[in-house]
C-alpha cells in the first residue's frame, strides 16, 4: 500500500489520469510548445498567446504541478517585479495519451497552423493498405524517427519547427464501410 492507503496500481493509474487531464487542453499544449526552447514567464506566455495572465497562470500551475513545466530561478522583470520563468520538461513526449488526447492534439495543431502562411506548411497525404505487421512496422519506424529528433539537442540558432503526424483508418475506403477493427491502430500505437 502507498502512503495514502491505495494499492500501487491504483496510485499509478491515478497519476496517469491526472497527467492526461493536465494535457487535455489546447492552451496547455501550446504553453508547453512555447516553453520548449526558452524559459518564459507567465506574462510572456500570456502575451504570446494573447490571453489573460490570470487564466494562463492557472494553466501554468497545473503543468508545473504535474511536472510538464519546471520553474527556473526567479528574475526581475522590466518593472522590477519578481518573475518566474518556466521551461517545458519534455515529459509530455513520454506521457501516454488518454481517451480524447488525439482530438486535443489535432485541435492544438489546427490552432497553431492557423497562425502560419499555408505556403509555409509542408504537408503529405498518403493512402495505404496495410496488414497488422505493416501497420506495426510503419508506426514503429515513424516513432523511432520522431524519438531520434526529440532527443537531439536543439540547434541554438536553428529555426523552430513543429511536427504533427497522424494515422487513421480510412473508413471511406473500407469494404464494407467501417470495419470493426478500429482497435488495431490503438494497439499498434501503444506498443510504439
Amino acid at each position: 500500500m502507498t502512503e495514502r492507503g491505495r494499492a500501487p496500481e491504483a496510485h499509478a493509474e491515478a497519476e496517469v489520469d491526472a497527467d492526461a487531464r493536465a494535457l487535455a487542453s489546447t492552451l496547455r499544449m501550446r504553453i508547453l510548445r512555447l516553453c520548449l526552447d526558452d524559459a518564459l514567464t507567465n506574462r510572456e506566455i500570456a502575451q504570446r498567446l494573447d490571453r489573460n495572465p490570470a487564466t494562463v497562470l492557472h494553466h501554468v500551475r497545473t503543468l508545473v504541478d504535474r511536472g510538464f513545466l519546471a520553474a527556473e530561478p526567479a528574475r526581475r522583470g522590466t518593472r522590477g517585479a519578481r518573475e518566474v520563468p518556466y521551461r517545458a520538461t519534455g515529459k509530455s513526449w513520454r506521457t501516454p495519451g488518454g481517451p480524447g488526447m488525439s482530438r486535443v492534439l489535432i485541435d492544438t495543431f489546427l490552432e497553431e497552423v492557423a497562425l502560419v502562411d499555408p505556403q509555409d506548411v509542408l504537408t503529405t497525404r498518403l493512402g495505404l493498405r496495410l496488414d497488422a505487421d505493416g501497420l506495426e512496422e510503419l508506426t514503429s519506424r515513424v516513432h523511432e524517427v520522431l524519438q531520434d529528433f526529440a532527443t537531439r539537442p536543439a540547434t541554438p540558432d536553428g529555426v523552430p519547427y513543429s511536427a504533427f503526424w497522424a494515422l487513421h483508418q480510412d473508413v471511406s475506403r473500407q469494404t464494407p464501410p467501417r470495419s470493426a477493427a478500429i482497435g488495431s491502430i490503438d494497439a499498434a500505437l501503444s506498443e510504439g
